[in-house]
């Protein structure tokens, strides 16, 4: 990885980069479903699931920083 979302011929540095790009449909799925939601039961799935990506996208960045510093 270089420059940003430049991407490499390395798997893992591809992976990286789809994880964020599956990271980004999950928060996109969870502000919809939040505003669609009918029940208490959807705002809890649809949270859980916001949740979830931010903690996973922290940590998808932090590697993806780690990958470029590496080169």
């Amino acid at each position: 990885m270089q420059n940003g979302d430049s991407v490499t011929n390395k798997p893992c540095d591809r992976n990286i980069l789809r994880t964020l790009e599956l990271i980004s449909e999950m928060i996109e799925l969870a502000n919809i479903g939040d505003i669609e939601r009918e029940d208490t039961g959807c705002g809890i799935l649809y949270g859980m699931l916001r949740d979830s990506a931010y903690k996973l996208k922290k940590i998808a960045e932090q590697e993806k920083e780690n990958h470029i510093k590496k080169g």
